[in-house]
């Protein structure tokens, strides 16, 4: 497998059309090997995952464990439904959280591609 990083500007990270909904998502991100997880909560999915993969934060969770593959994410309205589903998953045993990923993504494929 093979990890391509693309570099996009912040403009294009950010830009929406204005008439768009703006929408919430609770991610789910794991490392090569897929043995960890990383649950996540963000207002913009693509550039909060190209973020991990280029790990402009060097002494996060993510940068030390090598995580950068989206392997599942939940869409929300409101960025309060999207915390409490982030919180939740966060309390959840690991296993839970593997048995949800597997059953929408069976294969683990990054799911970056197909946003």
């Amino acid at each position: 497998m093979c990890l391509i990083i693309i570099k996009l500007s912040r403009a294009e990270l950010v830009s929406a059309p204005l008439d768009m909904k703006r929408k919430y998502y609770v991610y789910f991100i794991t490392n090569f090997k897929n043995n960890v997880l990383y649950v996540g909560m963000t207002n913009n999915i693509r550039r909060r995952t190209l973020e991990h993969r280029s790990k402009i934060y060097p002494t996060s969770f993510s940068a030390k464990y090598k995580i950068w593959k989206l392997v599942y994410y939940e869409t929300f309205e409101t960025p309060r439904r999207a915390i409490e589903a982030e919180k939740k998953y966060k309390r959840w045993h690991k296993d839970w959280k593997w048995n949800l990923v597997k059953e929408y993504n069976p294969l683990l494929e990054d799911l970056i591609w197909k946003l």
